[in-house]
Formats: structure tokens, sequence, C-alpha cells
């Protein structure tokens, strides 16, 4: 099955990752919710060649989670920002950074920390039901197929 056919899937999951399921397209929305927002920027922090970001940020705000503004006229250049659809996947990278320091951890310390922005001290991100206020782990929750 292509990247292409996924979005059609029925399984939620095989949806999300046909818009964000390779690790190109995961390190630009990363370095996006860090302020980087050039194309040159984002070439060079992640080292990849300019024909694979050109496909992956064309991609992105195809799905709508990027857009392109112009922050020059002459000659034009336009930088990409995030969407609302694409700030909702900041939960998701916060999971992951957590997943990863936790169990896939770098020798020696964490190389990024989580805090808040209010007071500066670390964070421990947790998923909980907003109805309920549940944690939410493989032993609360129960996928259920639409009929």
């Amino acid at each position: 099955m292509k990247w292409n056919d996924l979005q059609s899937e029925a399984c939620p999951v095989a949806r999300g990752l046909s818009v964000v399921g390779d690790r190109w397209t995961m390190l630009v929305l990363r370095d996006c919710f860090l302020g980087v927002r050039r194309f040159e920027q984002m070439q060079e922090r992640l080292g990849i060649t300019r024909h694979v970001l050109a496909d992956r940020l064309r991609k992105l705000e195809a799905a709508g989670v990027l857009r392109r503004e112009p922050y020059q006229q002459r000659p034009l250049r336009q930088e990409y920002r995030l969407t609302e659809r694409g700030k909702a996947l900041y939960p998701m990278l916060v999971s992951l950074i957590e997943w990863a320091n936790a169990h896939v951890p770098p020798p020696g310390e964490p190389s990024v920390t989580l805090v808040s922005r209010e007071t500066g001290d670390p964070i421990v991100p947790v998923l909980v039901d907003a109805n309920t206020g549940e944690k939410i782990t493989h032993m609360t929750v129960n996928a259920l197929r639409a009929e």
C-alpha cells in the first residue's frame, strides 16, 4: 500500500500517518514548533535535500497543516506557518518527546526537558479523558470500530 492510499483508510491511525508518518515530516513539524519558518533555515537545521524538504512542505501545506505566508515582496519570499490543524499536532509531539526520553534516552541527560512557559518548572505530560479526568492508558480505554 502506498502512503497516499492511507488517507482514505477507515483506520484513523492510517489516516494520521498519511499526513505525518515519516521522519522528515515530524522533524519539519518539530522545527516549526520551535519557530523555524523559512526553507533555508529548515534545510540547514535538518541537513535534508532541497527536493525532499520541498516535497514534505508541499504535502503538509496540501493537508492544511502548514500555510505559506509572504515575508518579503521583492523578490517574493515566503515562510511556512502552522495552521490551527498543525498546532493541534503539538500534544502528539510532546507525547513523542516524553516517550523517547523515557524509553529511548540519549547517552547522559535527556536533550529536551519539557517545562511550563508560565513557571519554567518541568512538566510531566499525561493524557486524560476531559469528561472524567481519568488517565488514558491501554488498560483504561478501548478503541471501538464504528458500525
